[in-house]
């Protein structure tokens, strides 16, 4: 008996009775019944996949393995469309099953793999099938487009929306929880990470329902213009209809942005000051990072127990000045380790922190461990800090001829839609729907613009830079100056451990050295008392940094 497979994608629509499961397996079954030498071995059906690639199509690839494991001597399907729209995919594995002599029988195409002319007018039909698909594919994407610019939204709901039937809904707890974050951000000048870190204690739920509050999200939720009542859409795009792989659209295509689209949550002012404030940290974030003399150590104490980088924290002391401790960023944004209610483990237990000032002393000491040729390092470094300017001088030319092209391109739009409005092929609505478009796109291209031209004035700033860099390394590496951003470069990453150990790496050109204190809570007691000398580092014999 010959041991027949029938293949088949069946329709999610329930009014679409022909492609239905029950529909395709009966007929199936019909032409099995007709040949007396067949035998059914298995139906196989994907349900409302597409046929443009195998790779999500789980029945089609359990036929093909059950195939290569001789449990199938042919297959059956009804037409080329529904075994694949791809033409590569068709003739790679009918080619395949050819060879280990199973045929495949296209019923309504009267095509059979094992003809001599089989592959012909496979190819053939299977070309056909696949320029369908992409017909289907850019009506699909057209008619999308029409329904996002009349402001149909495509995408599931959120926290604070509901989407039903493409319109934008508020949910009443969703958006409460929306406002208390805008307003501790902004009102409570707290950060994404405490803010995340409080919603978690106090059991508020998350868009999904869980208590998995992550700076990311919250710093998500303050940037969704969705918020204050505006819509972009087509943040996404899908170039290839074939392997339907998403990408992010950065600028290959037009954004969809509808102004004032549906009821905000917050209200434009305060969705603006968020914004405004948004930037402005960043600013100071990027100017106390390891480029400023500030935070040195930023992103280089590392947590031995969990693994997290430390977070800084001011303080102040009995007579208020300010100082900084560093203390591991899980432990700090997720408390103690614990389990949430979903059973996920949470925090971390290091119960270890560290004042800046300590740490900066600890680096100190173990760069004047180090016995060095001190001419080789300022060589080395001075390389290095050439380079890094050298390499950092993007002086953003390409960036700025390709949205002055973007510019002319929105400029010639908005010209031919007046055209088209005075030769009356377009309608009055349609001329201010693609004017307006044109102007936000103009707006944003030229803000872009700005951006970099200021970048641009910076970078010319810093061409004295250069003259002076070895003379800076030179008074520092021979300790005539003293620099906590130097040491920080120095710095390739220090380690604490919860039973006070702490490990210091340090890149010292060629060779990596590395450094152990064994006591912190001795070595802090000792520095308070002046006597921190007496506290012994030792140090290691240095590796190949490469």
């Amino acid at each position: 008996m010959i041991q027949v497979a029938a293949y088949c994608r069946v329709s999610t629509d329930k009014e679409d009775q022909a492609n239905s499961f029950e529909t395709q397996q009966r007929y199936f079954r019909e032409w099995i019944d007709r040949n007396p030498e067949w035998m059914l071995q298995e139906i196989y059906a994907d349900e409302g996949i597409s046929g443009t690639n195998t790779k999500k199509r789980t029945q089609f690839n359990r036929m093909i393995r059950a195939a290569r494991e001789g449990k199938i001597d042919l297959i059956i399907t009804k037409e080329v469309s529904r075994f694949a729209r791809n033409t590569v995919d068709t003739l790679e594995y009918t080619r395949e099953l050819r060879k280990r002599g199973i045929g495949v029988l296209f019923l309504n195409d009267n095509i059979n793999t094992m003809d001599a002319d089989g592959e012909l007018r496979l190819t053939i039909m299977s070309s056909i099938a696949q320029n369908e698909s992409r017909m289907t594919s850019d009506r699909v994407k057209w008619g999308q487009k029409r329904c996002m610019e009349r402001g149909v939204v495509f995408g599931g709901s959120l926290l604070g929306y509901d989407v039903v039937g493409g319109k934008m809904k508020i949910n009443p707890e969703g958006a409460k929880t929306v406002r208390t974050i805008f307003h501790k951000y902004l009102n409570e000048r707290k950060g994404s990470g405490v803010i995340a870190k409080e919603l978690r204690e106090e059991g508020i739920p998350s868009s999904r329902g869980n208590l998995k509050w992550t700076a990311p999200t919250v710093l998500k939720i303050l940037k969704n213009e969705k918020y204050c009542g505006d819509l972009i859409q087509q943040k996404t795009y899908t170039p290839d209809y074939l392997s339907h792989e998403k990408k992010y659209n950065k600028g290959q295509m037009d954004f969809v942005v509808l102004r004032d689209h549906h009821e905000p949550i917050i209200d434009r002012e305060m969705w603006e000051a968020v914004q405004r404030e948004m930037a402005r940290r960043n600013i100071g974030d990027s100017q106390k990072s390891g480029h400023g003399n500030r935070y040195p150590l930023s992103g280089k104490l590392k947590c031995a127990e969990c693994g997290s980088s430390f977070m800084s924290r001011t303080k102040k002391n009995r007579s208020g000045e300010p100082y900084k401790i560093w203390r591991c960023g899980k432990a700090t944004t997720e408390g103690k380790l614990h389990t949430d209610a979903q059973g996920n483990p949470m925090g971390c237990d290091v119960g270890r922190q560290i004042r800046e000032d300590v740490a900066m002393d600890i680096l100190k000491r173990a760069v004047a461990a180090v016995e060095l040729d001190r001419e080789e390092v300022i060589r080395n470094l001075t390389r290095i800090v050439e380079g890094v300017l050298k390499d950092s001088r993007d002086d953003g030319s390409a960036d700025l001829r390709r949205l002055n092209r973007e510019l002319e391109g929105e400029k010639k739009k908005k010209q031919r839609a007046l055209e088209e409005f005075f030769d009356r092929t377009i309608t009055k609505a349609d001329f201010q729907f693609m004017n307006e478009r044109c102007d936000r796109k103009i707006a944003q291209i030229q803000e872009q613009i700005v951006v970099i031209e200021k970048r641009r004035k910076l970078d010319t700033q810093t061409t004295g830079v250069k003259k002076d860099v070895r003379e800076a390394i030179k008074s520092i590496v021979k300790g005539e100056r003293d620099s906590d951003d130097f040491y920080g470069r120095l710095l390739h990453h220090m380690t604490l451990h919860s039973d006070g150990k702490v490990e210091v790496s340090l890149n010292l050109l060629p060779a990596r050295w590395h450094f152990v204190l064994d006591g912190l809570a001795e070595y802090e007691a000792q520095k308070a008392a002046q006597n921190a000398s007496t506290v012994p580092i030792s140090v290691s014999r240095p590796f190949n940094s490469g």
